[in-house]
């Protein structure tokens, strides 16, 4: 039983593991920065633009009336993929704008290589023999 605790310990305090619950925890509040976006700023602005944003009514009478009526309520499947469009944009706006407000990464320039002396080939840089004219450097 000891063996086992010490396992799960280092399992658990392993650095991928605390980071990946990190990431959920941080994950999980941003979701919920995306959604007030979503739902407090874009969809009052689309509703004023294009009307009722709302699609959870549309139906396809298929057969019948009353409670016996089949119907094929595609309203609700439109309604959640015009909301994943539409949250995918704000998630896209919001990652494009924190890319921006990152510090570019410095680029490192490469070490020139080094070149034999006598026949003008690209060499290790710790060679003492040039491997392509076998000269002694």
């Amino acid at each position: 039983m000891g063996k086992m605790l010490n396992e799960f310990k280092e399992f658990a305090l392993k650095g991928n593991v605390v980071d990946m619950a990190i990431g959920v925890v941080i994950g999980g509040a941003f979701g919920n920065i995306v959604t007030s976006i979503v739902n407090d700023l874009f969809t009052p602005l689309i509703a004023c633009i294009f009307g009722d944003v709302d699609f959870t009514h549309i139906a396809i009478h298929l057969k019948g009336e009353g409670e016996n009526a089949i119907v094929l309520g595609i309203g609700n499947f439109l309604q959640i993929v015009f909301n994943f469009i539409i949250i995918a944009l704000c998630l896209f706006a919001v990652v494009k704008a924190m890319n921006k407000l990152k510090k570019p990464e410095p680029v490192v320039d490469a070490p020139k290589p080094r070149l034999c002396p006598f026949c003008k080939s690209e060499i290790d840089k710790d060679a003492t023999r040039c491997p392509h004219c076998t000269s002694q450097l």
